[in-house]
């Protein structure tokens, strides 16, 4: 795949360079002394500092490759949720045609969405219930499961800034044809994500992380 090129910063906390994949990326992490840093214009700001983060036994990391609708895509940024019953990451994907996409891992049940907006007509993430369907495109989904969870940190090239570690509440909906969505509350009015279920060897993932024993 075309691999985005790297553009060059410095970090203003310690000095080292801080590589950016992405052009259009809102936030990063230096890699060197974890702060979390905001892009405003041609300058980096320190907002806050990643501490580090727990194991994760997922095989994706960033630089990890794959194929999603007969588009190649480079994982540059990792979102970490926690909720009551475990933690999921979302990682933040750059398609071959310059697109930002989400690949969220939980589990070992992976989905890929775009966003699709925020919308006025959304429902209110707080009155949603189980069981509702909603109709977007010619797809009606079913919502399945409701999860409030907050931001546990990040790492890599984000389109947005998300270092408050504000607790939101996520909607996710299904359809027969294995189609899927997210509702997510962080926003006002909520973002839409859509998306499909796929497993893993559908992704064609490369560069992934390696274990002992693989």
């Amino acid at each position: 795949m075309t691999v985005p090129q790297p553009h060059g910063a410095t970090c203003p906390n310690c000095g080292a360079p801080v590589r950016f994949l992405w052009a259009q990326a809102v936030q990063t992490t230096c890699a060197y002394c974890k702060s979390v840093l905001v892009r405003r214009d041609l300058d980096l700001a320190k907002v806050g500092e990643q501490a580090d983060f727990p194991a994760t036994g997922s095989p994706i990391q960033i630089g990890t490759e794959g194929r999603w609708r007969e588009r190649t895509f480079v994982v540059v940024g990792r979102l970490t949720y926690a909720w009551s019953r475990g933690r999921w990451n979302e990682w933040h994907c750059i398609m071959n045609d310059g697109r930002s996409a989400w690949l969220s891992d939980a589990q070992l049940e992976y989905a890929m969405t775009v966003e699709i907006g925020a919308s006025s007509d959304m429902p209110d993430v707080n009155q949603v219930q189980v069981g509702e369907r909603y109709t977007w495109g010619d797809t009606t989904y079913q919502v399945a499961t409701i999860t409030t969870a907050f931001y546990v940190g990040t790492e890599g090239e984000l389109p947005f800034t998300s270092y408050d570690n504000s607790t939101s509440r996520f909607i996710d909906l299904t359809s027969p044809d294995g189609r899927f969505a997210t509702i997510d509350g962080s926003e006002r009015p909520p973002l839409l994500y859509l998306g499909e279920y796929l497993g893993f060897d559908e992704l064609a993932f490369r560069n992934l992380r390696e274990f002992e024993g693989w």
